[in-house]
């Protein structure tokens, strides 16, 4: 079988969660083709994309579960006609069937489906298929051109919480979004490895940008170190991030359910704790 995996790029340059995809169509078939869609917009793209799909004779065609994806990938099945298995952390072919492993009930069970149709469209969830030490982008053939009218990018300097090594996120317990000041000077001692992130509670408050957002609905991290800081761990959340290497909770109810994924934890004064934190950072980094 032959898989189209479906990449991202940013100013020129793949995104990682690309690698992951060609990781995860790879364990679809021998044969992985990849195509690469300029910042253009979503309708444009998902007709490219198609119209490949169609022409290739592809098995399944494979995006991540990002932002650009939950838009793409649904467009695409609708130009195809066929169904689309969205945000999967696991791939097998069984039978000459796809089977698609995904969470169900914010994590709590796992669903596996079987992927019917020609191509199979699918979606997987960042940071889930690990792709192998030193892989790198292979020769590129563009199949098809769309001109871009704008790009608006983030702020200079802004890292994406999904491709940092260390995430930084609030909740609640920030009491208003000036002082998310306190994370971002936090950040900044990383010297420029740290992204901040926010709980759904924030971002639904309009306090954050929904790019920020880690959680079910929001973005996967796994990032190296993630420090949770005023956020009470809801399971939607802990389904965005748990995958993290090492996690530190910083919250002042000991009875938070962020604690209990934790590797360590601080119960305190978020406002006390914090730019003690900071200062030790920066010294760490000269």
């Amino acid at each position: 079988m032959t898989t189209l995996a479906v990449l991202e790029q940013r100013d020129g340059t793949l995104r990682k969660v690309s690698y992951e995809v060609v990781t995860a169509a790879a364990r679809l078939g021998s044969a992985v083709d990849a195509v690469v869609c300029s910042s253009a917009g979503p309708e444009g793209c998902a007709s490219a994309i198609a119209d490949r799909a169609k022409s290739g004779g592809y098995g399944a065609v494979v995006f991540a579960a990002t932002a650009t994806g939950k838009d793409l990938a649904p467009r695409v099945a609708a130009k195809l006609g066929v169904g689309v298995a969205m945000d999967v952390i696991d791939l097998s072919v069984e039978g000459g069937t796809i089977v698609a492993t995904r969470p169900v009930y914010a994590g709590k069970a796992m669903q596996k489906v079987r992927v019917l149709g020609k191509p199979a469209v699918i979606s997987v969830r960042p940071s889930v298929f690990t792709p192998p030490p030193g892989a790198q982008a292979s020769q590129l053939k563009p199949e098809s051109l769309v001109v871009v009218r704008e790009i608006k990018a983030a702020p200079a300097g802004t890292l994406d919480v999904a491709e940092a090594q260390v995430v930084i996120s609030g909740g609640r317990g920030l009491k208003e979004p000036a002082n998310f000041k306190v994370l971002e000077e936090l950040a900044r001692a990383f010297g420029g490895q740290a992204a901040v992130g926010a709980s759904r509670a924030v971002v639904d408050a309009g306090w954050r940008a929904h790019a920020d957002q880690v959680g079910q609905t929001g973005k996967t991290v796994s990032p190296s170190l993630y420090i949770a800081v005023g956020i009470s761990g809801a399971i939607q959340h802990l389904a965005g991030m748990r995958t993290s290497k090492v996690i530190v909770a910083i919250n002042k109810d000991k009875d938070a359910p962020i604690f209990k994924v934790a590797d360590y934890g601080v119960v305190g004064d978020l406002f006390e704790i914090v730019p003690k934190l900071t200062e030790e950072i920066r010294k760490l980094h000269g």
